[in-house]
């Protein structure tokens, strides 16, 4: 049975091409909002951190009603590093809206994305975003598509895919990039006439694989999914299954409560069939890739393989100086607690034990974005402990030490392009191709060792004067290319324990930059700014003036302080060096060597 009145569509693409901008336009011409209802931009970004930087961190769904036909719709992330939450999504719809930015044409992560739709054969609508950019270049974007296309060996059909052009911004669109409608209207009308209805069986024994997974305090954990078959009432008797564990014993449990998307709102319903996707709650401790079944007819469908990640932290208990001050967290058991209920919500994150050790965990993950969302949503929720320098994960193929690569493409000032070549050269990386965007500008494609993009994005800033753009996708497993230096700067070092004084920092400030100012608390092992020689230097920050009774002329004018360097948690995890840690509290962020004291440290180093 086709259920003709239902589509269900995700919105796929690169970060910042315009996903929740186009996701706000459709529910606004849907009739979603009350005509007088104030409007926040980016309404699906509800998270704190997803509206702090801008991106979409969780894959979220919504639904709208074109005429007499509802469109259940799955907004994405379009950063690399949240690729697995794309490829679980994409087990829930028919047909996808590829998105694509009219200046910067497809990045690594629409590669990547439209990679994974055309596998499970989805129909593609490609919609050529940002028209109204002055630097927009459609036709070249039209071309670069259809060669990805042809690249990533779609199909006759999907090659045949219908083409838009859009500003989301103003909610327009039309079929023609010279004449472009008043409203959404003509993309309405491609997904219903474009996108396939859902081909169900309603009257077969209810099935339905969770693809996401949302937590609720009063009601627990709230499984999402399409149905694949069946209807399914209120407080009806299911079983939780998984295709990937067969030794696991069925678990029996009940449909306490049953949700269909509108717009913004979860709606309770008594009954729903096969095709709709829905949240359903009262199954405790249910997990991404369950199958939920009719006791009758258990079986188990087949979860998407999501990559395996490739960047490793060790997450332990803080155990410096100024250890538990801050932090209501603190404990191995808490922060590992606290991982593993990540792990049930994140498909992509692996997290192990370290041998040797029962207050240290590693945690791996997609990328250094990936795993610093984490480190940032534990640090506001009152959690206290230290990471160490992330890490690449290194495979054995064919008896080969290997190391994962990453795509590198970058958009840069012309004039910039032969310092960005040099750099990634000095990272081992590959220089791939070049292509003039326009007349002042350059796109690069590198591959490179992703542990060779460790701490090279401000320096990458820098290069091109903060006009570059850059962007980067693992690509495969190669053969290990040797050492690289981790960074090309030194620390400064505090060698006392105390509290920061004008007197000791101004005479430190002229070895360095500085990242505290006057009246910080620090301990000896901290590190308080950064040197351009490759050394460290131990400065002795709460130095202070010997007070006489002789006084001179000009040894007492005000000392003046150059204000700190004030770090982000990116940047202090791109800072790091091996035998560094990084302290992680809700309120400071504090980098440390791994050996506190200096003749320890200088021993340790002889001995290598």
């Amino acid at each position: 049975m086709i259920q003709e009145k239902l589509r269900n569509v995700a919105i796929i693409a690169h970060v910042d091409h315009g996903k929740t901008t186009l996701v706000d336009a459709l529910l606004k011409q849907s009739g979603v909002y009350r005509e007088n209802q104030e409007i926040v931009d980016r309404v699906m970004d509800s998270n704190d951190l997803e509206r702090e930087r801008g991106i979409t961190i969780m894959a979220k769904n919504t639904a709208v009603t074109y005429g007499d036909t509802k469109i259940n719709i799955v907004d994405t992330p379009g950063h690399a590093d949240f690729g697995g939450e794309v490829e679980r999504i994409l087990k829930m719809v028919n047909g996808v809206i590829l998105l694509v930015d009219a200046a910067e044409g497809p990045m690594p992560q629409t590669r990547f994305v439209l990679s994974r739709a055309l596998e499970l054969g989805h129909r593609v609508i490609v919609v050529v975003n940002k028209i109204d950019r002055p630097d927009q270049r459609i036709y070249e974007v039209i071309d670069e598509v259809l060669e990805l296309l042809i690249d990533l060996n779609a199909t006759d059909d999907q090659l045949d895919s219908p083409m838009l052009f859009c500003s989301a911004r103003d909610g327009r669109c039309g079929y023609n990039p010279e004449e472009i409608g008043d409203d959404l209207k003509p993309l309405f009308d491609t997904i219903l006439d474009y996108i396939p209805a859902p081909d169900v069986d309603v009257d077969a024994p209810f099935q339905m694989l969770v693809s996401s997974i949302d937590y609720n305090e009063f009601v627990g954990r709230i499984a999402v999914g399409r149905i694949e078959r069946g209807t399914l009432k209120q407080n009806q008797e299911i079983v939780v299954c998984n295709y990937h564990d067969p030794d696991q014993v069925s678990k029996k449990a009940k449909a306490t409560a049953i949700y269909e998307f509108d717009g913004l709102n979860r709606i309770p319903v008594d009954t729903v069939t096969a095709g709709n996707i829905i949240a359903m709650s009262g199954i405790g401790d249910i997990t991404i890739g369950d199958t939920i079944c009719a006791p009758d007819a258990v079986e188990p469908l087949e979860f998407v393989k999501i990559s395996a990640p490739t960047i490793e932290m060790t997450f332990s208990v803080n155990d410096s100086p100024f250890a538990g001050r801050e932090g209501k967290y603190v404990t191995s058991r808490q922060i590992r607690d606290r991982l593993m209920r990540e792990t049930l919500k994140d498909v992509s994150l692996r997290v192990t034990e370290v041998e040797g050790s029962d207050s240290a965990l590693n945690v791996a993950g997609r990328g250094e974005m990936h795993l610093s969302i984490l480190i940032e949503t534990m640090r506001r929720e009152g959690y206290e402990f230290q990471v160490s320098p992330p890490r690449v994960l290194l495979k054995e193929i064919d008896g080969q030490k290997c190391e994962p690569m990453e795509r590198l493409v970058v958009d840069v000032p012309s004039d910039c392009a032969g310092s960005v070549i040099e750099k990634i050269g000095s990272r081992k990386g590959d220089f791939l191709d070049m292509a003039p965007l326009g007349t002042t500008r350059s796109k690069l494609t590198f591959l490179v060792p992703a542990r060779g993009l460790f701490g090279y994005r401000n320096e990458f800033l820098t290069d091109t004067k903060g006009e570059g753009i850059m962007a980067s996708v693992f690509d495969s497993y190669a053969p290990y290319r040797g050492e690289l230096s981790r960074r090309n700067v030194g620390a400064l070092v505090a060698s006392e324990t105390g509290e920061s004084v004008t007197y000791g920092l101004y005479n430190a400030q002229s070895r360095g930059t500085l990242f505290i100012g006057a009246g910080v608390p620090v301990y000896e092992g901290m590190v308080i700014g950064q040197t351009p020689k490759k050394e460290d230097i131990a400065i002795n920050a709460c130095k202070r003036k010997q007070l006489t009774n002789t006084r001179a002329a000009g040894s007492d004018d005000a000392l003046r302080l150059i204000p700190p360097k004030q770090m982000s948690l990116e940047q202090c995890l791109e800072f790091l060096d091996d035998d560094e840690v990084l302290e992680v509290t809700p309120e400071t962020l504090r980098i440390r060597k791994r050996i506190l004291n200096l003749e320890q440290r200088m021993k340790s180093i002889h001995r290598k």
